[in-house]
């Protein structure tokens, strides 16, 4: 799991479509440099978010290393733009018990992408405004609730449901410590994860109410059944 807090900026240096060298693993391969600050500890195996996308090390030296993308991985996410010589991608290490959780809880499994439509200066600060490429994505987006853009904790600060768009404002230290303010307007996509906990909570309300619908005399099918019965006797009253 991650914390959405990127740890350096790294840049993509090969994106194979084939790659068939045991690292490679037969297929579609990335080769990330600049990440000598977050591999002192790497291991093989390890897992490195790429622009919020959790990918595994196959390969790695002091500056450098490799991860594969499998098809769903591409289906789901905008790394098909890290084939552009020279990509810059946000990265950050699978998080340590020991340290402060200073974003909020990020798998690396993203849910979908996003269209940059709007960039507005506030202040020092910029307001960076997305269109979901999979609306349905939208009953996860909530004000003030947390979204995952490009491995990148944010608060959402607004959020328009019939153009499936939202908005995040974005200070002076993040826009200088991540790749977002260098995306062109209406042309590049982003990687969105929205927060698991509403996808959890929806998740256990729709097994519990398919349980109840099942039980002919469930808790649920009694009330349902006198309220109809109410509603029945108040009208033949009338």
């Amino acid at each position: 799991m991650f914390t959405g807090i990127v740890e350096c900026v790294g840049t993509v240096l090969e994106y194979n479509v084939f790659d068939g060298s045991e690292a490679g693993g037969q297929g579609i391969s990335v080769v990330v440099g600049g990440a000598g600050s977050i591999l002192e500890d790497c291991h093989i195996g390890d897992s490195i978010a790429v622009d919020g996308v959790c990918l595994t090390v196959t390969a790695f030296d002091q500056e450098t290393f490799k991860v594969g993308i499998s098809p769903e991985t591409v289906k789901r996410t905008a790394c098909a733009q890290w084939s552009t010589p020279g990509a810059s991608v946000n990265l950050e290490r699978a998080v340590r018990q020991d340290v402060r959780f200073g974003g909020h809880y990020v798998q690396g499994h993203v849910d979908t992408v996003a269209r940059l439509v709007s960039k507005v200066p506030e202040g020092n600060s910029v307001v960076f405004g997305f269109q979901l490429r999979d609306s349905q994505y939208m009953k996860y987006i909530v004000e003030k609730g947390f979204v995952c853009i490009d491995g990148v904790s944010l608060t959402i600060t607004r959020v328009d449901d019939h153009r499936a768009t939202f908005y995040i404002a974005m200070i002076k230290h993040t826009q200088e410590n991540v790749t977002l303010p260098g995306k062109r307007l209406n042309e590049d996509d982003v990687n969105i994860e929205v927060d698991l906990t509403g996808k959890v909570i929806e998740k256990q309300i729709s097994v519990a109410l398919e349980a109840q619908f099942e039980q002919e005399d469930s808790p649920l099918i009694r009330t349902l059944n006198r309220l109809i019965d109410a509603k029945l006797a108040a009208r033949n009253n009338c």
